[in-house]
């Protein structure tokens, strides 16, 4: 299960490095409260997208 996220991060790198950013960002920084918001939907977002790309229990 491991394997498999790792891969899926090393096959969509651009997508990887802005949910990095964007995690870290939002753990050690406090942006506005707007800005904010917008980042946590982009973190949820990109979330679902590796969550579906990735689809570690699926048979």
């Amino acid at each position: 299960m491991f394997k498999k996220i790792i891969s899926g991060f090393i096959d969509h790198p651009i997508l990887t490095s802005i949910f990095a950013a964007d995690f870290f960002i939002l753990l050690f920084h406090r942006p506005p409260f707007v800005f904010s918001l917008l980042m946590l939907g982009a973190l949820m977002a990109m979330c679902m997208y590796f969550g579906q790309k990735l689809a570690l229990f699926k048979d």
